[in-house]
């Protein structure tokens, strides 16, 4: 339906500043509530009109009876409804429901400035300046509170049987627990699914990262339904490969280099760090792990004066580090250049810096929950090499794809 331009310039008559038409008590807001009332009104008139209602001859008796007030919030911002009212008390609106305080669409609002990272101020805030509604913290709480059954049914899905790639990591986040402030790890894992998507699988949260609560966090995975899992990607804690064996033998255990690279310079000085870790890509850019090696020696022949330790951290964890040699340019690119869990950390990390601390875990769980739901919305597509990398699975996994992927 098209609205009359004559109807439009005649609401538009006095229209003088942007204020007019959006701000508090402009036309829109003018507008919506005069729209929802007439709504409201027609209901009424159907409710009373109702053919089967006739017929029980209760119209006889019931006929309208004034009306009561409601103030209601939304997009177009609050407004105070007249909202009719039937003599024997039986009408009940579809447009405004009984206890309804609040229109679809405006939870959705709190809920994506809260999954941004927002306080409860800044949402109040930001509600007033654009909406020009009040709302409470208590309201916000509620709103926001009502997602954690969501999280609970989302960390309870079933998953897919096979995950070509997974990356595994933990955020530290400050929590309020007893009386005290104490760090806490939320446990994160993303993988690329068979169709080249990224997924995030899951959300663990507990006081340390350790080996012992990865290995519960893959016998989860497991009991969701992960069979499968071809690569790894760790960083270096100790005991992670061995809880990754324990639990799926034959997936191949990745040290990422991004982990390891940002351990190695912690203790460099400013003036070395750009030289050592060129020197340190000459390591994982390498075309062969021979090449890989003697680039190895030539790092440590080279800084092992003045850093001995970064050296000796990479011999130790060489078994981790060179399973990418053996795998071709697209499969290498996969694993290494896309950084999907430093991506994803980073973004989180941006969103609970506001969070200094968190007042439980669930407050935790709640804004890491939302602000994976924004930061999802553009992982639409395959990522980039996904084809040529799938096909390079196939044959350095042979058996272990799913007979349908050839279909």
């Amino acid at each position: 339906m098209t609205i009359r331009p004559e109807l439009l310039d005649e609401l538009l008559k006095d229209f003088s500043k942007p204020e007019d038409l959006t701000g508090e008590g402009g036309i829109l807001q003018q507008l919506s509530k005069a729209l929802i009332e007439r709504c409201l009104e027609t209901e009424m008139t159907h409710h009373l009109a109702d053919p089967s209602y006739q017929s029980e001859g209760k119209a006889k008796t019931n006929r309208r009876n004034g009306h009561s007030k409601k103030t209601i919030k939304g997009e177009f911002g609050q407004a105070t409804l007249e909202i009719p009212r039937d003599r024997n008390g039986e009408f009940e609106s579809q447009i405004v429901k009984k206890g309804q305080t609040r229109f679809d669409g405006f939870d959705g609002k709190i809920l994506s400035l809260y999954g941004r990272g927002m306080t409860t101020r800044d949402i109040q805030d930001q509600l007033k300046e654009m909406y020009g509604v009040e709302v409470s913290a208590t309201l916000i709480s509620e709103v926001t509170d009502a997602v954690l059954d969501e999280v609970k049914t989302w960390q309870s899905r079933s998953l897919s049987t096979v995950y070509p790639l997974m990356w595994l990591d933990a955020i530290v986040v400050k929590v309020r627990e007893n009386g005290r402030v104490i760090n806490k790890a939320i446990h994160l894992v993303l993988a690329i699914n068979l169709k080249g998507e990224k997924e995030l699988l899951g959300m663990w949260i507990t006081q340390n990262e350790g080996a012992k609560f990865w290995m519960n966090v893959l016998t989860d995975l497991k009991n969701r339904g992960v069979q499968d899992i071809f690569i790894a990607c760790v960083d270096g804690l100790t005991g992670f490969p061995e809880a990754i064996a324990a639990t799926y033998p034959q997936t191949l255990v990745q040290l990422c280099m991004v982990h390891l690279v940002r351990n190695s310079v912690a203790y460099v000085s400013y003036k070395d760090r750009k030289a050592v870790c060129a020197d340190l890509k000459a390591i994982y850019t390498a075309m062969t792990e021979d090449e890989a090696e003697l680039n190895l020696e030539l790092f440590a022949e080279k800084w092992d004066a003045q850093y001995p330790t970064i050296s000796r951290s990479w011999k130790s964890h060489w078994v981790n580090i060179i399973p990418m040699f053996h795998f071709p340019p697209e499969i290498r690119k996969v694993m290494y250049t896309t950084n999907a869990i430093e991506s994803l950390n980073m973004c989180l990390r941006k969103v609970t810096r506001n969070h200094r601390i968190f007042a439980n875990d669930e407050a935790a769980l709640k804004v890491i929950y939302l602000a994976i739901g924004n930061i999802s919305k553009k992982w639409t597509m395959p990522i980039r090499e996904w084809k040529p990398a799938l096909n390079r699975f196939a044959i350095e996994f042979e058996g272990r794809l799913p007979k349908e992927i050839y279909s």
